[in-house]
Protein backbone atom coordinates (compact mmCIF):
# COMPACT_ATOMS: atom_id res chain seq x y z
CA UNK A 1 0.00 0.00 0.00
CA UNK A 2 2.66 2.21 0.59
CA UNK A 3 4.72 2.00 -2.70
CA UNK A 4 1.13 2.55 -4.18
CA UNK A 5 0.78 5.83 -2.06
CA UNK A 6 4.23 6.92 -3.32
CA UNK A 7 3.36 6.60 -7.28
CA UNK A 8 0.51 8.35 -6.17
CA UNK A 9 1.67 11.40 -5.14
CA UNK A 10 4.36 11.04 -7.79
CA UNK A 11 1.41 11.54 -10.27
CA UNK A 12 -0.31 14.08 -7.92
CA UNK A 13 3.09 15.91 -8.50
CA UNK A 14 2.85 15.89 -12.43
CA UNK A 15 -0.10 17.67 -12.63
CA UNK A 16 0.49 20.44 -10.80
CA UNK A 17 2.62 20.94 -13.37
CA UNK A 18 0.17 22.04 -16.42
CA UNK A 19 -0.69 25.35 -14.05
CA UNK A 20 2.85 26.65 -14.08
CA UNK A 21 3.54 26.03 -17.74
CA UNK A 22 0.27 28.10 -18.15
CA UNK A 23 1.60 30.71 -15.93
CA UNK A 24 5.08 30.71 -17.77
CA UNK A 25 3.25 31.09 -20.63
CA UNK A 26 1.70 33.90 -19.93
CA UNK A 27 4.79 35.74 -18.78
CA UNK A 28 6.13 35.53 -22.31
CA UNK A 29 8.04 32.36 -22.11
CA UNK A 30 8.21 29.92 -24.98
CA UNK A 31 8.24 26.46 -24.94
CA UNK A 32 12.06 25.94 -25.28
CA UNK A 33 12.47 27.92 -22.76
CA UNK A 34 10.05 26.38 -19.93
CA UNK A 35 11.02 23.10 -21.11
CA UNK A 36 14.89 23.91 -21.16
CA UNK A 37 14.49 25.46 -18.18
CA UNK A 38 12.50 22.51 -15.84
CA UNK A 39 15.09 20.26 -16.59
CA UNK A 40 18.02 21.76 -15.94
CA UNK A 41 16.74 22.96 -12.27
CA UNK A 42 15.81 19.50 -12.13
CA UNK A 43 19.16 17.84 -12.43
CA UNK A 44 20.62 21.14 -10.32
CA UNK A 45 18.57 20.10 -7.34
CA UNK A 46 19.59 16.65 -7.94
CA UNK A 47 23.27 17.27 -8.03
CA UNK A 48 23.00 19.84 -4.68
CA UNK A 49 21.30 16.71 -2.50
CA UNK A 50 23.63 13.64 -3.92
CA UNK A 51 26.58 14.36 -2.16
CA UNK A 52 24.96 13.98 0.92
CA UNK A 53 23.60 10.65 0.14
CA UNK A 54 24.51 6.98 -0.09
CA UNK A 55 26.58 5.81 -3.11
CA UNK A 56 27.27 2.62 -5.21
CA UNK A 57 29.32 2.09 -8.53
CA UNK A 58 27.46 1.62 -11.28
CA UNK A 59 27.99 0.03 -14.45
CA UNK A 60 27.85 1.13 -17.67
CA UNK A 61 24.68 -0.88 -18.41
CA UNK A 62 22.83 0.28 -15.40
CA UNK A 63 24.14 4.10 -16.66
CA UNK A 64 22.70 3.48 -20.11
CA UNK A 65 19.42 2.10 -18.61
CA UNK A 66 19.16 5.20 -16.45
CA UNK A 67 19.21 7.43 -19.08
CA UNK A 68 17.18 5.78 -21.60
CA UNK A 69 14.95 6.32 -18.76
CA UNK A 70 15.43 10.08 -18.36
CA UNK A 71 15.47 10.78 -21.90
CA UNK A 72 11.17 9.38 -21.97
CA UNK A 73 10.97 11.68 -19.40
CA UNK A 74 12.40 14.15 -21.42
CA UNK A 75 10.19 12.94 -24.99
CA UNK A 76 7.03 13.27 -23.19
CA UNK A 77 7.15 17.01 -21.77
CA UNK A 78 8.38 17.92 -25.42
CA UNK A 79 5.94 15.88 -27.44
CA UNK A 80 2.93 17.26 -24.77
CA UNK A 81 4.10 21.00 -24.77
CA UNK A 82 4.69 20.67 -28.56
CA UNK A 83 1.12 19.18 -28.89
CA UNK A 84 -0.57 21.99 -27.31
CA UNK A 85 0.99 24.79 -29.95
CA UNK A 86 -1.15 22.52 -32.76
CA UNK A 87 -3.94 21.48 -30.93
CA UNK A 88 -6.51 22.31 -27.95
CA UNK A 89 -5.93 21.62 -24.67
CA UNK A 90 -8.61 19.48 -23.61
CA UNK A 91 -7.38 17.32 -26.76
CA UNK A 92 -4.32 17.26 -25.73
CA UNK A 93 -4.77 15.88 -22.30
CA UNK A 94 -7.06 13.26 -23.35
CA UNK A 95 -4.67 11.50 -25.88
CA UNK A 96 -1.53 12.17 -23.30
CA UNK A 97 -4.10 10.10 -21.19
CA UNK A 98 -4.21 7.09 -23.03
CA UNK A 99 -0.49 6.38 -21.74
CA UNK A 100 -3.01 4.25 -19.26
CA UNK A 101 -3.61 1.49 -21.55
CA UNK A 102 -0.83 1.89 -22.95
CA UNK A 103 1.40 1.05 -20.20
CA UNK A 104 -0.71 -1.84 -18.99
CA UNK A 105 -0.24 -3.40 -22.19
CA UNK A 106 3.35 -2.92 -22.21
CA UNK A 107 3.48 -4.41 -18.97
CA UNK A 108 1.29 -7.23 -19.61
CA UNK A 109 3.80 -8.42 -22.68
CA UNK A 110 7.11 -8.08 -20.85
CA UNK A 111 5.63 -10.22 -18.04
CA UNK A 112 4.05 -12.20 -20.39
CA UNK A 113 0.92 -12.21 -18.49
CA UNK A 114 -3.11 -10.83 -19.40
CA UNK A 115 -4.57 -8.17 -17.81
CA UNK A 116 -7.32 -9.31 -15.06
CA UNK A 117 -10.86 -8.17 -15.28
CA UNK A 118 -10.05 -5.61 -12.52
CA UNK A 119 -7.61 -4.08 -14.60
CA UNK A 120 -9.73 -3.63 -17.86
CA UNK A 121 -12.99 -2.30 -15.86
CA UNK A 122 -10.15 0.57 -14.19
CA UNK A 123 -9.09 1.34 -17.80
CA UNK A 124 -13.03 1.87 -19.35
CA UNK A 125 -13.18 4.14 -16.12
CA UNK A 126 -10.24 6.10 -16.55
CA UNK A 127 -10.94 6.18 -20.68
CA UNK A 128 -14.32 7.68 -20.24
CA UNK A 129 -13.23 9.76 -17.07
CA UNK A 130 -10.50 11.36 -19.57
CA UNK A 131 -13.02 12.68 -21.75
CA UNK A 132 -14.83 13.89 -19.23
CA UNK A 133 -12.22 15.69 -17.29
CA UNK A 134 -10.93 17.05 -20.14
CA UNK A 135 -13.42 19.55 -20.93
CA UNK A 136 -14.56 17.82 -24.38
CA UNK A 137 -17.93 17.77 -23.63
CA UNK A 138 -20.36 20.58 -23.29
CA UNK A 139 -17.60 22.60 -24.31
CA UNK A 140 -18.02 24.34 -27.71
CA UNK A 141 -15.88 24.26 -30.64
CA UNK A 142 -13.77 21.54 -28.36
CA UNK A 143 -13.21 19.57 -31.35
CA UNK A 144 -12.20 22.48 -33.82
CA UNK A 145 -8.16 23.46 -34.75
CA UNK A 146 -7.29 19.52 -34.58
CA UNK A 147 -4.42 18.60 -37.07
CA UNK A 148 -2.34 15.54 -37.64
CA UNK A 149 0.87 16.70 -36.81
CA UNK A 150 -1.06 17.47 -32.93
CA UNK A 151 -2.68 14.26 -33.06
CA UNK A 152 0.45 12.38 -33.09
CA UNK A 153 2.45 14.45 -30.46
CA UNK A 154 0.06 14.03 -28.36
CA UNK A 155 0.72 10.22 -28.81
CA UNK A 156 4.04 10.04 -28.68
CA UNK A 157 3.70 11.98 -25.54
CA UNK A 158 1.91 9.16 -24.22
CA UNK A 159 3.79 6.39 -25.51
CA UNK A 160 7.17 8.06 -24.07
CA UNK A 161 5.36 8.37 -20.28
CA UNK A 162 4.01 5.04 -20.81
CA UNK A 163 7.63 3.96 -21.33
CA UNK A 164 9.13 5.76 -18.77
CA UNK A 165 6.55 4.27 -16.18
CA UNK A 166 7.38 0.86 -17.60
CA UNK A 167 10.83 1.09 -17.34
CA UNK A 168 11.26 3.02 -14.12
CA UNK A 169 10.16 -0.89 -12.49
CA UNK A 170 13.07 -2.06 -14.48
CA UNK A 171 15.09 0.33 -13.17
CA UNK A 172 17.88 -1.39 -10.73
CA UNK A 173 16.48 -1.00 -7.68
CA UNK A 174 20.59 -1.48 -6.12
CA UNK A 175 21.54 1.54 -6.76
CA UNK A 176 20.35 4.42 -4.05
CA UNK A 177 17.33 6.38 -5.33
CA UNK A 178 18.89 9.87 -5.51
CA UNK A 179 21.69 8.31 -7.45
CA UNK A 180 19.22 6.66 -9.86
CA UNK A 181 17.28 9.91 -10.02
CA UNK A 182 20.08 12.23 -10.59
CA UNK A 183 21.22 10.06 -13.64
CA UNK A 184 17.56 10.17 -14.95
CA UNK A 185 17.91 13.99 -15.00
CA UNK A 186 20.84 13.70 -17.32
CA UNK A 187 18.57 12.07 -19.41
CA UNK A 188 16.20 14.25 -19.81
CA UNK A 189 18.38 17.38 -19.89
CA UNK A 190 20.34 16.03 -22.59
CA UNK A 191 17.30 14.92 -24.56
CA UNK A 192 15.66 18.51 -24.19
CA UNK A 193 18.76 20.77 -24.76
CA UNK A 194 19.45 18.41 -28.00
CA UNK A 195 15.70 19.35 -29.95
CA UNK A 196 15.55 22.90 -27.67
CA UNK A 197 18.94 24.22 -27.90
CA UNK A 198 19.07 26.24 -24.17
CA UNK A 199 19.20 29.46 -25.87
CA UNK A 200 18.13 31.27 -22.36
CA UNK A 201 21.46 30.41 -21.08
CA UNK A 202 23.08 33.15 -23.30
CA UNK A 203 20.73 35.88 -23.43
CA UNK A 204 20.15 36.39 -20.29
CA UNK A 205 16.35 34.90 -19.59
CA UNK A 206 16.96 33.10 -16.44
CA UNK A 207 17.85 35.61 -14.67
CA UNK A 208 14.22 36.81 -14.91
CA UNK A 209 11.10 34.89 -13.68
CA UNK A 210 11.99 32.58 -15.88
CA UNK A 211 14.38 31.09 -12.68
CA UNK A 212 11.01 30.46 -10.34
CA UNK A 213 9.33 28.83 -13.23
CA UNK A 214 12.25 26.34 -14.06
CA UNK A 215 12.44 26.00 -10.15
CA UNK A 216 9.02 25.05 -9.62
CA UNK A 217 8.50 22.81 -12.44
CA UNK A 218 12.16 21.36 -11.89
CA UNK A 219 10.64 20.19 -8.43
CA UNK A 220 7.10 19.21 -8.90
CA UNK A 221 8.71 17.42 -12.47
CA UNK A 222 11.57 15.92 -12.95
CA UNK A 223 12.23 15.59 -8.94
CA UNK A 224 9.31 14.56 -6.81
CA UNK A 225 7.95 12.36 -9.32
CA UNK A 226 11.49 10.57 -10.35
CA UNK A 227 12.15 10.00 -6.78
CA UNK A 228 8.60 8.42 -6.01
CA UNK A 229 8.18 6.43 -8.66
CA UNK A 230 11.62 5.05 -8.80
CA UNK A 231 11.06 4.01 -5.53
CA UNK A 232 6.88 2.88 -5.57
CA UNK A 233 7.15 1.87 -9.89
CA UNK A 234 9.31 -1.82 -8.56
CA UNK A 235 7.34 -2.38 -5.54
CA UNK A 236 3.89 -2.76 -7.47
CA UNK A 237 4.55 -2.92 -11.36
CA UNK A 238 3.71 -1.05 -14.33
CA UNK A 239 0.08 -1.98 -14.81
CA UNK A 240 -0.71 -0.78 -11.39
CA UNK A 241 1.93 2.34 -11.84
CA UNK A 242 0.18 3.75 -15.19
CA UNK A 243 -3.43 3.41 -13.32
CA UNK A 244 -2.24 4.89 -10.27
CA UNK A 245 -0.28 7.98 -12.43
CA UNK A 246 -4.10 8.70 -14.02
CA UNK A 247 -4.42 11.00 -10.69
CA UNK A 248 -2.42 13.73 -12.44
CA UNK A 249 -5.98 14.90 -14.53
CA UNK A 250 -7.91 15.11 -11.42
CA UNK A 251 -4.92 17.22 -9.45
CA UNK A 252 -4.38 19.69 -13.05
CA UNK A 253 -8.46 20.05 -13.02
CA UNK A 254 -8.30 20.99 -9.67
CA UNK A 255 -5.45 23.05 -9.98
CA UNK A 256 -6.87 25.48 -12.93
CA UNK A 257 -9.96 25.89 -10.57
CA UNK A 258 -7.83 26.78 -7.58
CA UNK A 259 -5.09 29.14 -8.88
CA UNK A 260 -6.37 29.94 -12.27
CA UNK A 261 -9.43 31.16 -11.77
CA UNK A 262 -10.92 28.97 -15.12
CA UNK A 263 -14.46 27.47 -14.59
CA UNK A 264 -14.84 23.69 -14.45
CA UNK A 265 -18.08 22.11 -15.66
CA UNK A 266 -20.30 19.71 -14.28
CA UNK A 267 -19.33 17.23 -16.29
CA UNK A 268 -15.47 17.71 -15.53
CA UNK A 269 -16.08 17.28 -12.29
CA UNK A 270 -18.08 14.59 -13.17
CA UNK A 271 -15.20 12.82 -14.40
CA UNK A 272 -12.67 13.34 -11.93
CA UNK A 273 -14.90 11.56 -9.97
CA UNK A 274 -14.86 8.65 -12.60
CA UNK A 275 -11.18 8.69 -12.50
CA UNK A 276 -10.50 8.71 -8.96
CA UNK A 277 -13.23 5.40 -9.03
CA UNK A 278 -10.57 3.87 -12.10
CA UNK A 279 -7.94 4.46 -9.76
CA UNK A 280 -8.97 2.61 -6.16
CA UNK A 281 -11.09 0.22 -7.67
CA UNK A 282 -8.22 -2.62 -8.12
CA UNK A 283 -6.48 -2.23 -4.94
CA UNK A 284 -10.00 -2.48 -3.40
CA UNK A 285 -10.82 -5.71 -5.67
CA UNK A 286 -7.68 -7.07 -4.52
CA UNK A 287 -8.19 -6.38 -0.65
CA UNK A 288 -11.88 -7.71 -0.95
CA UNK A 289 -10.38 -10.79 -2.68
CA UNK A 290 -7.66 -11.43 0.03
CA UNK A 291 -9.99 -10.82 2.81
CA UNK A 292 -12.47 -13.36 1.05
CA UNK A 293 -9.76 -15.68 1.20
CA UNK A 294 -9.84 -19.47 -0.97
CA UNK A 295 -13.64 -20.06 -1.78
Amino acid sequence: MRYSIYVFLGACSFGVLSTFVKLAYADGYTVNQVSGSQMLFGLLLFAVVYPFTGKSRMTLRQTAFLLLVGITVGLTGIFYYSALQTIPASIAIVLLFQFTWMGVLMEAFLARRKPDRSQWISLVLLFGGTILAGGILGTQGALEGITWTGVVLGLLSALSYAFFIVLSGKAPAELPFIQRSLVISVGSLIITFLIFPPDFLADGSLFGRLSLWGFLLGFFGPVIPTLLFTIGVPRIGGSLASILSAAELPVAVLMSWLVLSETVSGWQWVGVAVILTGIVLPEWLTRRSKEAGPA
